[in-house]
Parts: structure tokens; C-alpha cells; sequence
């Protein structure tokens, strides 16, 4: 078994925890208000907003067993600068205030999750920031393209209120599988933080979905 299919076993528990917050469950339904979807554009915005700054802090504290990770580390950072802009123009075409958003604070599960983040750079042992690729990235690959559909369907929205949603669930879908290479690649003490990480980055990420707004649907008489 390789490391990644261990990974994605072992964090299964915790994986399924996220996927049965009511929001997501909701969308999957079908059963999704414009706010909700707006809410998660927000706080999407809050944390990808942080990913290239995050990047740069895991690229500068890479220590030398794990220099040959700078490379792919810069690549990410290409690929993935400007992607909040993305998420702003998306907010405007489902109809919200995209300058209000960029002016505000995140919720707390997104604040949190951020700063931990943050930690594993400046305190930790920056391969755990791994362990948040996946956990982001796997869950993108696994919901958005349906995701977006199924919001699409409920919301009529034009096409042009999904580009974060799309093209990151094509997009994570090739990080994914360099993700994979990279994780198998890494000593086992490194693997080991990867899986504990990615562990709390399901908590922290299914905070920020448990804390969106759910449709309330009239009980039945």
C-alpha cells in the first residue's frame, strides 16, 4: 500500500465527519439558498486568500532534508497566486457585495484554521501543511464539480458564479496525484505529521462548513 492510500484510509472517520456537516449535505440535495452558497464564497475567499502567503512561509522553512519540496512548493505558488480574485468575481455574478467581503473579517472556523496553518509554518514542522493540501484539495476533487451543479440547478445562477468551484475541482484533480508522489517521497517522521495534520485540517475545515447557513424547510402539516 502506498502511503497516500494509507492516508486516505486512515483519515476516513474523520473525512466522513465533514462530508455529513448540514450544509454540505444540503447541497448535494439540492437544497441550497443563495445566502448559503454566498456564505461559503466568503469564507472560501477568507482562507484561499491566504494560500500563496502560506506557501512562501512553508517554502522558507523547508529544512534540508526536505529542500528537493521547494520546487514543487514554488510551482503551487504559481499556479495558485490570484485565485481569491477568482472567488470575488464569483460572488459578484451570484448577486453578493464583493467589496463588503474582501473588507471583512473571516468567521472563526476559517480565522482558526488559517492560523493553525500559520503555526505549522512559523512553530511545527512545515510538512504537515501537506496534510492541509490534502484535506482541501481531496475534498475540492470529491464535491465541487457536483457541488456546483447541483447549486446551479437550485439557484439559476449563470455559469460565470462557479469559475472557483469548477475549475478547482478539475484543477485539485491534478494536484492531487502530484500530491501523492510528493507525500510518498517523504521520510516517515514527515509522513507521520502529513497524517496527524491532515487529521486536524478535516476538524478545522468542517468547522468552517458547519458554521454556514442552512436552508430551513418548513415541516409538513
Amino acid at each position: 500500500m502506498s502511503f497516500y492510500e494509507h492516508l486516505t484510509q486512515a483519515t476516513a472517520h474523520e473525512r466522513a465527519q465533514l462530508l455529513a456537516a448540514p450544509a454540505i449535505a444540503d447541497c448535494l440535495r439540492g437544497q441550497v439558498s443563495r445566502e448559503a452558497y454566498l456564505a461559503f464564497l466568503g469564507q472560501a475567499y477568507h482562507h484561499v486568500r491566504h494560500t500563496t502567503p502560506l506557501l512562501m512561509a512553508i517554502g522558507s522553512r523547508l529544512p534540508a532534508r526536505l529542500a528537493w519540496l521547494l520546487r514543487p512548493v514554488a510551482d503551487y505558488i504559481e499556479e495558485e497566486i490570484g485565485h481569491e480574485e477568482w472567488i470575488l468575481s464569483d460572488i459578484v455574478a451570484a448577486g453578493g457585495d464583493a467589496a463588503a467581503v474582501r473588507a471583512s473579517q473571516p468567521d472563526l472556523p476559517a480565522e482558526v484554521m488559517v492560523a493553525y496553518a500559520y503555526d505549522l509554518a512559523n512553530r511545527g514542522n512545515p510538512a504537515g501543511f501537506f496534510g492541509m493540501v490534502f484535506v482541501l484539495e481531496g475534498t475540492s476533487v470529491a464535491l465541487a464539480l457536483h457541488a456546483a451543479d447541483q447549486i446551479q440547478q437550485a439557484l439559476d445562477l449563470p455559469d460565470n458564479a462557479f469559475t472557483y468551484l469548477r475549475s478547482h475541482g478539475t484543477l485539485d484533480l491534478e494536484h492531487t496525484r502530484h500530491l501523492a508522489e510528493l507525500v510518498e517521497r517523504m521520510e516517515e517522521r514527515d509522513q507521520d505529521e502529513v497524517l496527524r495534520c491532515a487529521r486536524v485540517f478535516y476538524k478545522l475545515y468542517g468547522d468552517v462548513f458547519r458554521a454556514l447557513p442552512v436552508l430551513e424547510v418548513a415541516p409538513c402539516n
